[in-house]
């Protein structure tokens, strides 16, 4: 697949200021980090932001953010002109989403003692779920959950501290933090199989039409040419499945 074309009205629409500003999520540690020595970003969200840079020929400032949450503020605020975001009906109101780069699964997790064995045993009255406010599945168990109440810690990476501290039943997130946390806390388990399939794509603000072309070929081209493949290997990400041009846009 040819590099992708970028038109003067791409460009102007994805750096106005002759800068892309990417939004990097640390909420979301399977695409982005910081670097242990330098504190600076890294990840599969700063590599493909690079590349994007590169293709429109543009120098580029990464923004900062804790929470998918304040990345959805940030762009109500003009803050960045592209962001890696989970694909949800929600932020496509505010927020022009592309097709899926990458799947990742959404999971629960719950004391070892509980009686929960298995996801149909949630949405039940009395359960309390912890999620990181504003995430995907944030969004998805709002709308899902009929029963169960839904507690919001401030961030995804504290949502396991959160349950803990406040004696709640069940952590709901992206399955890999999941899974690190309850190697290094004592007393918890993984509840088998997945709750979501979160589809992670590119975005930029809405009404930024010939921007959303291009990141849409954009991602095309990266999942075509591998080189999703390439930065996912390069940061030795596991269990996420690299989306392909058939999955569903």
């Amino acid at each position: 697949m040819s590099t992708p074309e970028v038109s003067p009205e791409a460009r102007e629409q994805l750096a106005p200021n002759g800068v892309l500003r990417a939004a990097i999520n640390f909420g979301n540690p399977i695409l982005a980090i910081r670097d242990s020595s330098s504190g600076a970003p890294t990840g599969v969200s700063v590599d493909l932001a690079t590349q994007l840079a590169a293709l429109i020929d543009v120098q580029i400032r990464f923004v900062l953010y804790d929470a998918a949450g304040e990345v959805v503020t940030g762009c109500e605020r003009d803050e960045w002109d592209v962001a890696f975001v989970a694909r949800d009906p929600v932020r496509g109101k505010g927020i022009e989403q592309t097709r899926p780069y990458i799947l990742i699964e959404g999971a629960y997790l719950v004391p070892h003692r509980s009686l929960i064995q298995s996801n149909a045993d949630i949405d039940v009255a009395g359960t309390r779920v912890v999620v990181g406010k504003g995430s995907a599945y944030d969004l998805f168990l709002t709308r899902t959950i009929q029963h169960a109440t839904i507690l919001r810690a401030p961030t995804s990476p504290e949502v396991v501290g959160t349950m803990l501290k406040e004696q709640c039943e069940v952590a709901a997130g992206v399955r890999q933090q999941l899974e690190a946390d309850a190697k290094r806390l004592a007393g918890l388990r993984m509840l088998p199989g997945r709750f979501m399939v979160i589809e992670q794509a590119m975005g930029t603000p809405k009404g930024r039409t010939a921007a959303a072309n291009l990141l849409q070929e954009f991602v095309a081209y990266a999942l075509k040419n591998g080189l999703v493949d390439a930065t996912v290997a390069t940061h030795r990400i596991t269990g996420v499945t690299v989306a392909t041009l058939d999955t569903p846009a």
